[in-house]
């Protein structure tokens, strides 16, 4: 039980404060930053809203909504899927890609300040060993 409270009290807690300093920073939110990342890494800076809702873990209402709101603000577009004019991918602007690079090296610090700096190379293994692990069961058995 300690083991759970600590993953979950210190999970929220990280993600509450990179959270608020990305916004402070950037106007982006943490959701904002992982569509783009996601994004920026894959083919043309497009995918699939299922894509990106599967990866996120979001419900697909929950990341149309997000999108719509990255969309205003012109950090994404959405556009029928070439190959199959049911589905929708978003696609990374140039405006996008910008927000993301101007991100990127204070959330980079932010993360090593809050996480990676207080861990040692073998906690560090562990970490990544459990939860690449973790994140391939459950994506698995969804």
């Amino acid at each position: 039980m300690r083991a759970w409270r600590a993953v979950i009290d210190g999970s929220w807690h990280l993600q509450t404060r990179l959270d608020d300093e990305l916004r402070a920073e950037t106007g982006l939110s943490i959701s904002d930053y992982h569509v783009l990342v996601l994004l920026s890494e894959a083919p043309e800076r497009r995918l699939r809203m299922g894509e990106i809702a599967s990866r996120l873990v979001f419900s697909p209402s929950r990341l149309t909504y997000q999108v719509a709101a990255m969309e205003k603000r012109g950090l994404v577009r959405r556009q029928p899927c070439p190959d199959d004019r049911r589905g929708s991918e978003a696609v990374l602007t140039d405006d996008g890609l910008d927000a993301l690079r101007q991100a990127a090296l204070g959330h980079l610090t932010a993360v090593r300040r809050y996480l990676v700096d207080d861990l040692d190379e073998a906690e560090t293994e562990v970490l990544t060993r459990v939860f690449t692990r973790l994140q391939a069961r459950l994506r698995t058995t969804r």
